[in-house]
């Protein structure tokens, strides 16, 4: 990221520094690190500059407890870019369907036999349904993710600023090489590329990542149950422990009723 923030910012910004990845010979920096919590209304006004600056703010939790004080993965520099491919290689609606494949297929040893996970995944069984329909935003899409970074804030104050060269959040996420998927795929521009998908189609916008979970806003949300039930089925291929492991019942039809009208769309890999 050359030259610095500070030079292509207006925003004053806080002590911070470059993270170096921990892999290879050092010549990866892929992100800028704030020293301290994020401030209020930062998120915001970094936000506002991104069509100038090309910097795209994400605010970074770290692994829960973070007892050695490294700031896991960011500040022990845990981040890989060399790792990961181009998000625009890869079809979103394609990986959708070979996750949503893979993961209403019972293997051998699964906890969950096929007949359980069908019942998971009623009314669509194994069939994949397709992408949903988008919808046109009827909130201004910037003004709710400023919004939605002061709640994450309120949630982890401890969470700080990271900028990443992007042109969006979803580009923000490979460019930084995140790896919070790592349990399900290695390739994290192919989870870029359906958040790249949802930015145009459901007004998205990427907020907050912390080691293995993912927060984005959402301009555009489902406003009925058919039609949040479509998103929660790419909700389930994108990230099924949303599913498996969120309250009970553990079925994508309860999923779906949470996400009716909700502006903020969270993920959690096990």
């Amino acid at each position: 990221m050359h030259p610095g923030p500070r030079s292509v910012l207006g925003t004053a910004l806080p002590p911070g520094r470059m993270i170096t990845s921990d892999e290879g010979d050092g010549d990866e920096q892929p992100l800028w690190l704030s020293d301290g919590p994020a401030t209020a209304g930062l998120w915001a006004r970094v936000h506002a500059e991104h069509a100038g600056s090309g910097l795209w703010p994400l605010l970074l939790a770290p692994l829960e407890p973070d007892d050695d004080g490294l700031f896991r993965p960011w500040g022990s520099g845990e981040v890989y870019p060399e790792d990961v491919s181009v998000p625009a290689s890869h079809d979103p609606a394609a990986l959708l369907a070979k996750w949503w494949a893979a993961y209403t297929a019972a293997g051998e040893g699964d906890a969950l036999s096929e007949a359980e996970r069908v019942a998971v995944t009623a009314p669509f069984g194994q069939d994949w349904p397709g992408l949903a329909p988008g919808r046109e935003a009827t909130a201004d899409a910037g003004r709710l993710a400023s919004a939605c970074a002061e709640a994450f804030l309120a949630d982890r104050p401890s969470a700080r600023l990271g900028l990443v060269a992007a042109a969006s959040g979803a580009e923000a996420l490979a460019a930084a090489g995140w790896s919070g998927p790592l349990n399900y795929d290695h390739d994290t521009a192919k989870f870029s590329a359906v958040v790249r998908d949802w930015e145009h189609r459901f007004g998205v916008r990427v907020v907050g990542v912390g080691f293995a979970t993912l927060h984005l806003s959402v301009a555009a949300p489902p406003t009925t149950a058919g039609e949040a039930l479509r998103v929660a089925a790419e909700h389930f291929a994108f990230c099924p422990d949303n599913v498996w492991q969120s309250r009970r019942p553990h079925t994508l039809a309860a999923y779906a009723g949470r996400i009716v009208g909700a502006a903020r769309w969270d993920f959690w890999w096990d």
